[in-house]
């Protein structure tokens, strides 16, 4: 089955692939050139280092044989550097120098190709992250996806640098070695070759074993980092109510399981580590005696015994060393796996192949035969039909769950309907390319989230060409200017993360000069001044009541005096427009929007149809 068989991506989306091997050579493909350069490098310092025992040996094989020559001549032993030491001495320099000059090329790009790779895979994991819809961003940490988006793109070079800067090296330390022992003596690098070809097999076997606990240890941490975030982020609330022990407490509960998880992971480790190293102790005893028995038996000579000796026990260090290794890097692809199988998932909602960047004019909104339900329970809208025409302002109003933020959020396409279709100005929603759907809408919510950038970055959000006159000017329509140049550092001060520097009211005023800004020809308001106080509040209604000329506007409604001015108010019950009308013929109606307006308490809404039975009882 191909990748497109079964994964829907958003267009634009980057191609990732959705398993961890596929995944990492999708990324070492981007910069195939520099590391096969590197990987060629990396062969030779790895060859040049293993014959550096050869060229000794070579060394010690001349010292030897001419040790009594030398000591009876007359001549001066600087004629035989010149001679017959000459040649292994040059070789032995050669492959000094050139295991020191390709180690370090292949560092110099390793450095500079590392950070550059991580913020690739950073780029590319983040922008597939960004199209995601809005019900799986509510359905994660946000905390926990930063983290996997971290261990992801570090895990992805450290995967490649295992691979590049030690696997593929030991296996030419290994193939230049037994071959080396082969030409010493036949036995001895079949020894030596037949244990580092089973112990690579029973090592990976093992460590491949391991792989599950390292990926469940990789997602106890990414829930605890959410946890923590998660917590951070609400640090008002945690005060407020005096539940800095439970945080504590319940913190605690996500850390005894991340410790149990690792606990498990690094015990097997450990398990692994103490068969490897036994098995090597073993065998360098093994292959001393037996060195020194084919000495005895002059079978090889101090130059090849010292050589034999010198491979065979770097071979084992090599070999002990794989045990980490390779469980370092199974914790790598299990890092890789985590994230991959979080974020590159499909996208639940994408633009449709003919979508196009239509403009909205008057921002007539229709709802045709519109059919939704939340996951697999009852519909909340079965045959939905509304046509709201440009330029009006509608209220929506109900009890909780009668279906207004649903309603809005259709508009919005953060959700489809199961069936029929939602128009705008004649155009059906899924026609729009999302980008240019969201530019053409502005939403107002009851609580603004403001980016912990400065207040200019913020309001200039609403549209980035803006200028600082522009933002200054949308900044005093939602009455922010003055509380803003009473900041020390007026509109380049810092608002905090989610706005926390600043009170409820200046967060809104603030959203409310963004959206001003951005001057979209179709409004939303969720109870968009609810936070202010009554004098502000007046001041801004009024500044809104000028915003919402020449636009179509929806206005959510907790609080029935903020929309009793408007040209039309629909009555939502249980999903379905049960009244609709001016305030004024509502009233005349005494029907459910009568009801509610008696209901009132403090100017807001019944929460639910039983407290609404409560009060008009």
């Amino acid at each position: 089955m191909s990748d497109s068989d079964h994964f829907q991506r958003a267009p634009g989306a980057p191609a990732l692939p959705d398993t961890p091997f596929r995944f990492v050579l999708h990324f070492f493909l981007r910069f195939k050139g520099w590391y096969a350069l590197m990987i060629a490098l990396e062969a030779l310092n790895a060859a040049f280092g293993i014959t550096i025992p050869y060229a000794l040996s070579r060394i010690i094989h001349t010292v030897t044989a001419t040790s009594t020559s030398m000591a009876a001549a007359t001549a001066s032993p600087a004629l035989e550097w010149n001679g017959a030491l000459r040649q292994p001495l040059l070789l032995f320099v050669v492959l000094c120098i050139g295991e020191l000059v390709s180690g370090r090329m292949a560092g110099a790009i390793q450095v500079r190709l590392g950070p550059r790779q991580r913020q690739n895979v950073t780029r590319h994991i983040y922008h597939y992250l960004q199209l995601h819809s809005h019900r799986y961003m509510t359905n994660n940490f946000a905390g926990a996806l930063a983290h996997r988006i971290s261990e992801t793109s570090l895990g992805v070079s450290q995967i490649m640098w295992s691979v590049i800067t030690e696997f593929w090296p030991l296996a030419i330390v290994l193939s230049v070695a037994v071959g080396l022992l082969l030409h010493a003596y036949l036995w001895l690098g079949v020894l030596v070759g037949a244990w580092a070809v089973v112990f690579i097999a029973l090592s990976y076997r093992l460590a491949m074993r391991g792989q599950g606990h390292a990926r469940h240890a990789a997602a106890a941490r990414s829930e605890t980092t959410g946890k923590v975030v998660d917590s951070v982020s609400n640090a008002d609330s945690v005060r407020l109510f005096a539940r800095l022990r439970f945080e504590r407490e319940h913190l605690e509960l996500y850390l005894r399981r991340e410790l149990a998880a690792i606990k498990l992971s690094n015990d097997y480790a450990e398990r692994v580590r103490w068969f490897q190293f036994g098995a090597a102790a073993l065998l360098k005893i093994g292959t001393l005696l037996y060195a020194l028995l084919l000495w005895q038996q002059q079978k090889i000579g101090v130059a090849d015994f010292v050589m034999a000796v010198s491979l065979s026990l770097m071979i084992i260090n090599e070999g002990r060393n794989l045990s980490r290794r390779f469980l370092e890097f199974f914790e790598y692809v299990g890092n890789v796996a985590n994230g991959v199988q979080a974020i590159v998932q499909p996208h639940e909602l994408v633009d449709s192949p003919h979508a196009q960047s239509h403009r909205v004019g008057g921002g007539a909104i229709e709802f045709r035969d519109v059919h939704f339900s939340h996951g697999h329970g009852k519909p909340l809208f079965e045959g939905l039909n509304v046509t709201i025409p440009a330029g009006q302002h509608v209220g929506l109003v109900g009890t909780s769950g009668s279906g207004k933020s649903t309603f809005v959020s259709l508009i919005l396409r953060t959700i489809d309907p199961q069936q029929g279709s939602i128009h705008v100005d004649g155009v059906d929603l899924r026609d729009f390319t999302q980008e240019a759907l969201h530019e053409q809408l502005s939403l107002i919510p009851q609580e603004p989230s403001l980016f912990h950038r400065t207040l200019r970055e913020n309001i200039r959000y609403g549209r980035l060409e803006a200028g600082d006159a522009e933002v200054e000017t949308a900044a005093r329509k939602a009455h922010a200017h003055d509380f803003i140049m009473q900041a020390p550092q007026g509109y380049e001060a810092m608002v905090g993360e989610r706005g926390v520097k600043l009170s409820g009211g200046q967060r809104q005023r603030i959203a409310i000069a963004r959206v001003i800004l951005k001057g979209a020809p179709v409004l939303i308001l969720d109870e968009a001044t609810s936070s202010l106080d009554s004098i502000t509040e007046q001041a801004i209604q009024e500044t809104l009541q000028d915003v919402m000329r020449r636009k179509t506007v929806i206005v959510v409604a907790h609080r029935l005096s903020t929309i009793a001015h408007l040209d039309r108010i629909l009555v939502f019950e249980h999903g379905r427009i049960v009244e609709q009308g001016s305030h004024a013929e509502l009233l005349l109606k005494k029907g459910m929007y009568a009801r509610l307006w008696r209901a009132q308490a403090g100017g807001f809404l019944p929460e639910n149809d039983d407290a609404l039975e409560d009060v008009v009882a």
